[in-house]
């Protein structure tokens, strides 16, 4: 057996700089990462990502904008602890802040899998669709770094079972 990893695009394509995920599964689209590799544009859907989060997955990469806590477009790779992550408690159908996505997989009886973040440090999250030019130039090493990201999680994946 293979590793599954859902690669998960997440934010609001409404409030400018949020929509750094769903762009970066754009720019991805038609890319094939292998079979066992589902890639996804969740936008703000929460509880979608919530429910696919119940099925067997190895890993998960979110990509996703970042506050704005360091240089606009700045891209940082890192794992997260989802169980470290603080959210009320609840089912929340269009919530899309991941400790939300968490504590409702948690809700249904599901675990989340390792979790690595590709996030970019926004410039401007008011209304408006479109990224800032410094965010909107992250976007292919972003991509990039989901390719990356990819390759280290097979490497230390389980062997196949012999049979």
């Amino acid at each position: 057996m293979t590793a599954r990893i859902l690669v998960a695009g997440i934010g609001n394509i409404f409030l400018g700089d949020d929509g750094f995920g769903p762009e970066v599964m754009r720019y991805v689209l038609g890319r094939s990462f292998g079979s066992d590799v589902h890639a996804v544009d969740y936008g703000i859907r929460g509880m979608h990502l919530a429910y696919d989060l119940l099925e067997d997955w190895h890993a998960l990469v979110l990509v996703d904008a970042l506050p704005d806590r360091g240089a606009p477009g700045t891209l940082h790779v890192f794992e997260a602890d989802p169980g470290t992550l603080s959210a009320t408690a609840g089912l929340e159908a269009h919530s899309m802040d991941p400790a939300a996505v968490f504590a409702t997989l948690n809700a249904l009886g599901g675990t989340a899998p390792r979790t690595i973040v590709i996030g970019c440090e926004v410039e401007n999250i008011e209304d408006g669709i479109g990224l800032s030019e410094s965010v909107a130039a992250a976007v292919p090493a972003a991509a990039a770094a989901i390719t990356d990201v990819l390759v280290e999680i097979a490497a230390r994946a389980p062997a196949a079972a012999e049979g």
